[in-house]
């Protein structure tokens, strides 16, 4: 379900993207980074350790903070998280970021299983 695109004009820049059906709402896993992202660890431990924000406060508009989002599946439950990463490499000898479309489908789950469980 994972998808790579690269930019054109330069191998050093693309875009990655993939969807991940997950059980719980979209407002759920939308609440769990805006409102709770100290809590994506919990969900997540063995993927992210902790957040931190560079710009602003959490849930506030104007802090400097780039959302994923999830699009709701109709008639169902359960939602689709939709991962869109924008990247520019440094230098050629850089790997290519497809891990980062891994790390999100296994982030996604876990945080589906957390949300869930807590129903």
């Amino acid at each position: 379900m994972a998808e790579a695109a690269t930019t054109e004009a330069s191998s050093l820049v693309g875009t990655l993207e993939t969807e991940v059906e997950i059980k719980a709402s979209a407002g759920q896993f939308h609440h769990m980074f805006a409102g709770r992202p100290h809590h994506v660890s919990k969900a997540s431990p063995g993927t992210v350790q902790g957040c931190e924000i560079d710009d602003g406060d959490w849930g506030k508009v104007g802090s400097i903070i780039f959302w994923n989002y999830v699009t709701p599946k109709h008639g169902e439950p359960g939602s689709v998280v939709h991962w869109h990463f924008e990247y520019e490499k440094i230098t050629e000898e850089v790997a290519h970021p497809e891990t980062l479309l891994q790390l999100a489908v296994e982030l996604s789950k876990e945080i589906d299983e957390h949300l869930v469980s807590e129903e």
